[in-house]
């Protein structure tokens, strides 16, 4: 019987096990009181699992495989598991967040929301009329007519109170709390997963909850059920894909472990037609699900498409997850054959690189050249993944922390611009918010910055360390592509900035919403922690330095 080291796959238990008891809670608790109950059962989930991995990267424990080798609980998995987890935090409350939205962005029935609003307005006018024929003379003769700035100041303090009550009467979508949780545990598999078996069941676990919660929207749903149909439809070829490329390996090697594969393609006399046609197609599913160029199809429909707090999530967690697979996949199984497969993976990573840039420039809208940017940066991610180095290795996973904060920051910012039909995504509508809104126009320059690579920010030292690594190890004409392409792509970054700061606000343009709570402190976390990486990076650097997959 299998030993298990319950220590080392303490994150995994619980937030998997946490998965299942929100399940219970959706089905047991009445409505009223299950969306609070859900997420504070959430957060909790997510900070024990963060504190786990705390525990079991100070305690000086060695790497193990567990599970019968399915997992390998090393130094990079810890990383990413603990990256996962952090990223996870603002993510559950922009998920959350009621305030910017009426109801927030996955109410159950919109029109019952407005019905219910329109009930609480004439309930108070007939208040307000009572009051008056009450005792309207006397209230007058005190205050002497009252002003016009107190009664609008009352009229909108009225109209947050009555979308408060309104938002209490109806249903809201709190099945999103035990899908996030699903998928941060596949994710927390995929990555640490030693075996490409244990690999394709985690992709899946996290990948059909990313389906549901990215057609969950009420408001524009034909747009957010489209996005989940395409994501759906084209995971499920690249899933196959991905299976398909396992049974070569498989067949190849007489086993689905990691390093057994190392083992066989260091020394086998089968045709090597199996080993490097199973590789193509493994590397298709990785390339997928990280949205790498040109497997990036799914990418700018969805992001688009899907509730911009799931894109947020999906954006950040799902590429940490994905290139954490892809670095021990290259590192682990295919380390000894790196010359025979890394001409192919240099042509992936400036194709990638140059479809984000080039595309991103002809891009009118906001979430959509987002999109675009997470192309360009898979691109750059794999020139530390191709490095095969300490420092490549470190460099990456350095990166994926830094791009997933910046990432859940700007798209919570995005969800701040509003019009009269939801969120105004459109770059028009951006036009003067340095005017409208100097607090959010500034936050969103300076991510915008940090994307572009400039320096103090997070972006920056990414950059450096990333293309560092690839200079050392011999990659010195993929860094001048990607040099010339952080310098096209910075483009579109700077036309945002200055269509927000050098252009006059439309007069009957979006508005910009006041944040809530949640969303405030995942704005906030993000902003901080973009600039915390880019003045002070040796702690975050020191952890990753010295991190080496087992096997």
């Amino acid at each position: 019987m299998p030993t298990i080291d319950y220590g080392a796959i303490a994150p995994v238990l619980i937030v998997l096990g946490g998965a299942c008891v929100s399940v219970l809670l959706e089905a047991l608790l009445p409505w009223r009181v299950r969306g609070r109950v859900q997420l504070g059962f959430t957060l909790l989930v997510v900070v024990a699992g963060l504190l786990a991995v705390i525990v079991r990267s100070t305690s000086g424990a060695p790497a193990v495989t567990t599970l019968a080798g399915a997992l390998a609980v090393d130094g990079p998995a810890l990383f990413l598991w603990g990256t996962l987890l952090a990223l996870a935090i603002p993510s559950v409350l922009l998920l959350a967040d009621r305030s910017v939205e009426p109801g927030g962005a996955f109410v159950a029935d919109p029109v019952a929301l407005g019905e219910a609003e329109e009930k609480e307005k004439a309930r108070e006018a007939r208040v307000a009329v009572g009051a008056r024929s009450g005792g309207g003379g006397r209230s007058r003769a005190r205050t002497g007519g009252g002003d016009g700035a107190g009664r609008d100041g009352a009229g909108r303090d009225g109209g947050r109170g009555r979308a408060l009550r309104a938002r209490d009467t109806v249903e809201g979508h709190t099945e999103i709390h035990p899908f996030v949780l699903f998928a941060l545990g596949g994710m927390l598999v995929f990555c640490a997963a030693d075996d490409l078996l244990t690999m394709f069941i985690a992709l899946e676990v996290l990948s059909l909850p990313l389906y549901l919660l990215c057609g969950l929207a009420r408001r524009k749903r034909l747009m957010s059920q489209e996005s989940a149909v395409k994501y759906f439809l084209l995971g499920a070829f690249s899933s196959a894909f991905f299976l398909y490329g396992l049974a070569l390996l498989y067949g190849y090697a007489d086993s689905v472990k990691l390093a057994d594969i190392s083992q066989a393609a260091a020394g086998s006399l089968r045709p090597d037609s199996l080993l490097f046609g199973g590789l193509a197609l493994l590397v298709v599913g990785l390339m997928f699900k990280a949205s790498v160029g040109p497997f990036h199809t799914w990418t700018p429909d969805v992001y688009q498409g899907a509730p911009t707090s799931v894109t947020a999530f999906m954006a950040a967690c799902t590429k940490v997850a994905a290139f954490g697979a892809i670095l021990r996949v290259f590192t682990v199984a295919f380390g000894s054959t790196v010359w025979e497969w890394r001409g192919v993976l240099w042509a992936v990573a400036i194709a990638s690189m140059v479809i984000g840039a080039v595309l991103g420039l002809t891009q009118t809208d906001v979430k959509r050249m987002i999109a675009y940017s997470s192309v360009a940066h898979a691109g750059f991610l794999l020139l530390g993944a191709m490095a095969i180095t300490p420092a490549g290795l470190s460099a990456t996973l350095f990166y994926l922390l830094a791009y997933g904060f910046t990432t859940v920051a700007l798209f919570g910012l995005v969800s701040l611009v509003r019009g009269p039909d939801g969120e105004a995504t459109h770059l028009s509508a951006w036009a003067g918010l340095g005017k409208r809104s100097p607090v959010v126009a500034a936050a969103v320059t300076f991510l915008m910055l940090a994307l572009a690579g400039i320096p103090l920010t997070s972006g920056f030292t990414a950059k450096f360390a990333v293309f560092s690594a690839a200079l050392a190890d011999g990659m010195t004409p993929l860094v001048i592509v990607a040099l010339v392409v952080s310098a096209v792509a910075a483009f579109f970054y700077l036309r945002l900035i200055v269509l927000m700061y050098f252009s006059e606000p439309a007069a009957d343009g979006p508005t910009v919403s006041v944040p809530g709570p949640f969303t405030t402190v995942a704005i906030t976390l993000g902003v901080v922690v973009t600039l915390l990486l880019g003045v002070v990076p040796t702690a975050v650097l020191g952890w990753a330095d010295g991190l080496s997959f087992l096997g």
